[in-house]
C-alpha cells in the first residue's frame, strides 16, 4: 500500500477514535447533567396508623406534582411516632434526598430533623403547628420551614382582624374554659386592651348544651352586639339560633372551628368565621383540572403537599444556578405554587398570615370584602 495511501487512512482512523472518544464524553456530560437535574423528593407521612387518610393526601398531592414537574419521590410511613420519624430520616438521608416534604405530627418530625440535619437536607412541613418546631431555630439550628401555620397563627389572627372590624362595636368576648377557648378568647382580650378597646361582657360559657338561653340574655343586657365566642362550632350555632329568637341582634363570632357544619343548628346568617381559606377556592385552575381529571378530590392535604413539591423544585434550582445551600434558597424568596406565592421568613415560617374573615351567607362561608 502507497505510504501516502496509508497516511491517509491512518489519519482517518484517528480522526474517527477521536470522534468517538468526544462523542463518549458528550454522552457522558449529558448522562450526568440530566442526573443532576433530576431532584429526589422525600415524601414523609402517617401512611398507616388513625391518620393514614392524611397521610395519603400528601402521598397523593406529591405524586402529581412530582409527575407534572419532573420529579423523583421517595416516600416514606412515618407513621405519626418518633421511631416512625427517625426511621424515615435514616432511609432519606441513605437515599441521598435532596429535601423532604410532608409531616404531621410533631413527634416524627421532631425526631427526623436531628437526623437530616446532619445529612444538609431540608424539610418543609405542610402540618406541623408546634410553635416552638420554628421558634428554637437559632438554638437547633434545624432547617425546617412550615407550609402552614403556626399554633398562634389563629388567636393572633382573631385578636387583630376583630380590632379592626369591632373597634366601634359594643362587643364580648366568652370562651368555653378548654384550654383551646381559653388562649383564643385571651389573645383577643388583652390586644383590645392594648387598642384602647375594652369588651362590654367577659364570661366563660358552659359547652354543649341544648339552648344558650341563659347566656345570650345576659349578652342583651350587657349591650352587647357583636360576640366573640372561643368554643366549638355546635356552640356558636346554638347561641346565634337562641339570640335571633330573642331578638337580641348580635352577631357571633369564632375561629377555624366553624369550617367543621354543625351536626344539628345551622349557623346563623352573618357568623363570622376567621380561618384559612379552603385550598381549592383559591388553586390554580390548571391543577385542579389536573386533580379533575385524576377524579382526585384536591381536599386535606393534597394541594400543599403539591406545592410543597413545586417550592423543593424552585428552591433546588436557585440553589444550583447561585451556588448557595438548598436550605438557604428556601430562605427569602418568593415561590409561584398552586396555592398561590409562599416566602419563608428567616424562622422557617410563613411571611404573611393565612387567616382571612368569612361571613356565613346562610348556605357558605365567603370573603368579607374587606379582606
Amino acid at each position: 500500500m502507497p505510504a501516502l495511501l496509508f497516511a491517509g487512512l491512518e489519519g482517518l482512523f484517528e480522526r474517527m477514535r477521536s470522534g468517538a472518544t468526544i462523542s463518549a464524553l458528550a454522552w457522558l456530560l449529558v448522562a450526568s447533567t440530566a442526573s443532576a437535574e433530576t431532584l429526589t423528593v422525600g415524601v414523609a407521612a402517617p401512611l398507616s396508623g388513625p391518620s393514614a387518610i392524611l397521610g395519603k393526601q400528601i402521598e397523593t398531592g406529591a405524586e402529581l406534582a412530582a409527575e407534572a414537574n419532573g420529579i423523583e419521590l421517595k416516600t416514606e410511613d412515618d407513621a405519626c411516632t418518633a421511631d416512625g420519624g427517625a426511621a424515615a430520616a435514616r432511609s432519606f438521608a441513605a437515599a441521598k434526598v435532596g429535601i423532604v416534604v410532608g409531616f404531621l405530627c410533631t413527634e416524627a418530625i421532631e425526631a427526623a430533623l436531628p437526623i437530616l440535619k446532619d445529612a444538609n437536607i431540608p424539610v418543609i412541613t405542610v402540618g406541623v403547628r408546634t410553635e416552638s418546631l420554628t421558634d428554637r431555630r437559632a438554638k437547633t439550628g434545624w432547617p425546617v420551614y412550615r407550609l402552614g401555620p403556626r399554633g398562634d397563627d389563629e388567636r393572633n389572627a382573631v385578636a387583630s382582624a376583630l380590632i379592626h372590624l369591632w373597634q366601634n362595636e359594643l362587643f364580648a368576648i366568652i370562651d368555653d374554659g378548654t384550654i383551646y377557648g381559653r388562649e383564643i378568647a385571651e389573645t383577643f382580650r388583652a390586644a383590645a386592651e392594648q387598642a384602647a378597646l375594652k369588651p362590654v361582657f367577659v364570661d366563660t360559657f358552659r359547652p354543649q348544651l341544648d339552648n344558650q338561653i341563659g347566656l345570650v340574655g345576659r349578652l342583651k343586657k350587657a349591650g352587647a352586639t357583636h360576640v366573640f365566642a372561643g368554643g366549638d362550632g355546635d356552640d356558636i350555632a346554638i347561641m346565634g339560633r337562641d339570640a335571633a329568637q330573642l331578638q337580641a341582634g348580635i352577631v357571633f363570632a369564632g375561629g377555624e372551628n366553624l369550617r367543621t357544619p354543625p351536626n344539628n343548628v345551622p349557623y346563623a346568617a352573618g357568623t363570622l368565621m376567621i380561618a384559612p381559606p379552603e385550598w381549592a377556592d383559591v388553586a390554580d385552575r390548571k391543577v385542579l383540572e389536573s386533580f379533575s381529571a385524576r377524579k382526585i378530590v384536591p381536599d386535606g392535604y393534597t394541594l400543599p403537599a403539591y406545592a410543597a413539591v413545586e417550592i423543593a423544585k424552585a428552591a433546588s434550582a436557585l440553589s444550583e444556578s447561585s451556588g448557595q445551600p438548598l436550605a438557604d434558597a428556601l430562605t427569602g424568596h418568593d415561590f409561584t405554587t398552586a396555592i398561590g406565592p409562599i416566602r419563608f421568613d428567616a424562622k422557617g415560617d410563613l411571611n404573611q398570615s393565612l387567616y382571612r374573615v368569612f361571613r356565613f351567607d346562610g348556605t357558605r362561608f365567603v370573603p368579607l370584602e374587606s379582606n
